[in-house]
């Protein structure tokens, strides 16, 4: 696939989250910065805790983003939570195994970009939850439509606090997707800020669309989109 093709499917990939964030009750975007459904919605979080994975010079980073694999794939098999009366206790169980890999505030304050130097300590805080809130809505999502997607981890990249996994998702077809998690230490965690399909930023995809909002209407307008998902 030529260089162009291969990022506007990742494009399309990152914009799936959103997509699925909208239909789990994420938020409402102008039509200037509507998003597309796509079959692989939600990819990127469900190559990070689903599948039989594989695993190529693995250091740190990469052993502890599959930490949580095991147990999720347990929440997801136990026949007593795929009642629908289970929904609940389903997806709080599987938030509590998967918010502790994300690095929320860095993730939130990335994909405000130069909006965040003009917000309140006040307001960060704020948009950190929205934001939390917004990508939990989505993966949980994800995660509960897992269809048999297989994780293959091909190495890993360290400078300094700054880490890269790399992997690659296969779906039951055999069709190939180059997935990247850019990941930050803390302390003795390595936790993800960023995604990347095919080199496309999910943080710099949401950062171009709450830039549009805010752009053309208002950070407050962002807010109220976020408190109230349509």
């Amino acid at each position: 696939m030529h260089d162009g093709g291969r990022r506007a499917g990742g494009a399309r990939e990152a914009r799936g989250f959103l997509s699925a964030a909208r239909r789990a009750g994420g938020p409402d975007v102008p039509s200037g910065a509507a998003v597309r459904p796509v079959r692989r919605v939600g990819v990127l979080v469900a190559c990070l805790v689903l599948g039989g994975a594989s695993s190529a010079l693995a250091g740190p980073p990469t052993e502890q983003l599959k930490v949580g694999i095991d147990r999720v794939i347990q929440v997801l098999a136990d026949p007593k939570l795929k009642s629908a009366a289970k929904t609940a206790e389903r997806r709080a169980t599987l938030a509590e195994i998967t918010n502790p890999i994300f690095d929320w505030p860095e993730m939130a304050r990335r994909a405000l970009g130069r909006h965040w130097q003009d917000r309140t300590d006040a307001e960060r805080e704020e948009f950190v939850r929205l934001f939390h809130d917004l990508l939990e809505r989505s993966y949980i999502a994800t995660l509960e439509r897992y269809n048999g997607e297989r994780v293959t981890y091909v190495g890993e990249s360290v400078e300094g606090e700054q880490a890269t996994v790399r992997t690659k998702v296969l779906d039951k077809n055999n069709r190939e997707l180059p997935v990247d998690y850019r990941m930050l230490r803390r302390g003795d965690r390595w936790l993800i800020y960023d995604v990347q399909i095919e080199g496309v930023s999910l943080v710099a995809n949401y950062r171009a669309q709450f830039d549009q909002i805010i752009r053309t209407s208002s950070y407050a307008r962002l807010v109220a989109k976020l408190k109230s998902p349509s």
